[in-house]
């Protein structure tokens, strides 16, 4: 007891060993498999430490079903309450951001925030059949029913933001019985919250202890931040265009090293980011037909046609290479445009010259002689011996040359050059 004593005394001198922790996670950015990973990560490292609650805040446009799905279920899943919060003013939580909102234990928004517009659009935004869209609609519809029913939020309208695309602003959804409150930042929630009685996803009651908590943040890794950047489609294809272009850099003048180093790089990189976005097959095959394209036309004169057809073809593949209904994870026009215009002329300015390096003859030895002028310094009839570059040769002509006669060189045979015939003439 006299120890147990100590232990108390020494306790109480710091009150904040005392304090319990509030575990922050913070998403700007689209729903998709790295930001999955962050908030799985984080809601697992809430329940390691035994924090009180956690809080999810969001600011998204919406993202994956695939990812969205993976987030909900671990926040279902979580020993500690999960609380999802939309802010700071002005963010909004769409689309898959609606899901996940309904789907914590505690839902609140900051002032003039908004969510909803959750309809589900087919993937790659096309059209289909009246009866695989209502399909799609009522899997969406019946997966929000699942556990928003069991939250005890109004589940006509949480249906309504999916079916009808409703978006909701922080009163209505406040006034609609989709969200518990409202409140400005993590400060506000803790106060106005605590001693909150939630019923938990398995059914049992449990009261919130918030007010005297230490917030404590969890930060993405430094692989997440990085990939989170170049999952960015835009950015994507930006890097794995460069990468590609000093790789074929690399190749056409071996031993530079830094644009081949640079360029696995940025290639490496864009496969990981590709890896991980739905990609449409038809988009990539467009762009492995441009670079193709561009080859020929460094190759064949086709007055530009090639060329253009070239460029069509990886605008194309670029804006249909993510296979998604979400504005935010597909290549924009305007970017589409800037980088495959300045790749199609590097290719093909660099083809060319590699072309004309390879095709023009040999400036030194024997090869290098063919086409040189010269003068005779011997009649050649038909042997004799010529003057090129200040060297003497012997020479051979089928036609008699006089001396001092300027010549051409035709051929270099055996040490002998081979003259077509006088040029004075």
């Amino acid at each position: 007891m006299r120890y147990l004593f100590f232990i108390l005394v020494f306790l109480g001198s710091f009150p904040c060993l005392l304090l319990g922790k509030v575990l922050t996670i913070e998403i700007d950015d689209v729903i998709h498999p790295v930001a999955a990973e962050y908030i799985i990560q984080g809601i697992e490292e809430g329940n390691r430490i035994g924090a009180n609650a956690i809080i999810l805040r969001l600011n998204t446009p919406g993202g994956l079903a695939d990812s969205m799905r993976q987030i909900i279920e671990k926040i279902l899943q979580s020993n500690t309450p999960v609380i999802t919060f939309v802010g700071p003013t002005g963010v909004r939580a769409a689309s898959a951001g609606f899901f996940i909102l309904l789907a914590g234990d505690l839902a609140i928004m900051a002032s003039a925030t908004n969510t909803g517009a959750a309809h589900p659009v087919p993937v790659g935004g096309g059209q289909v059949d009246s009866v695989m869209q209502k399909k799609i609609e009522n899997d969406s519809a019946a997966y929000i029913r699942s556990f928003v029913n069991k939250r005890g939020r109004n589940v006509r309208l949480a249906e309504k933001g999916v079916i009808d695309s409703t978006s909701f602003t922080e009163e209505e959804a406040l006034t609609g019985n989709l969200i518990d409150g409202i409140a400005e930042n993590y400060f506000e929630i803790l106060t106005n919250f605590h001693g909150r009685k939630i019923k938990r996803f398995d059914g049992t009651i449990q009261e919130l202890e918030l007010k005297t908590n230490e917030l404590a943040h969890f930060s993405m890794t430094l692989r997440q931040k990085v990939l989170a950047k170049i999952l960015n489609p835009n950015l994507a294809l930006v890097i794995g265009l460069i990468g590609l272009l000093g790789l074929y850099i690399e190749f056409s003048n071996p031993g530079l090293i830094l644009p081949g180093i640079g360029g696995a790089i940025c290639v490496f990189l864009a496969l990981i980011a590709f890896n991980l976005l739905p990609i449409n097959i038809l988009g990539v095959v467009l762009i492995i037909a441009a670079v193709a394209l561009f080859i020929l036309e460094a190759k064949i004169v086709s007055y530009g046609m090639l060329a253009i057809l070239g460029i069509s073809s990886m605008i194309l593949g670029s804006l249909i290479l993510i296979e998604t209904n979400v504005p935010e994870l597909r290549v924009n026009l305007t970017t589409s445009i800037s980088i495959v215009l300045p790749f199609a002329i590097a290719t093909i300015f660099l083809m060319r010259l590699v072309l004309t390096a390879y095709k023009k003859k040999s400036q030194t030895g024997q090869e290098g002689m063919v086409g040189e002028i010269g003068t005779a310094i011997t009649d050649l009839d038909p042997d004799g011996q010529v003057q090129v570059h200040g060297e003497i040769w012997k020479a051979f002509s089928k036609s008699p040359i006089n001396k001092g006669k300027r010549i051409k060189i035709d051929a270099v045979k055996n040490l002998t050059v081979w003259v077509s015939g006088c040029l004075d003439e």
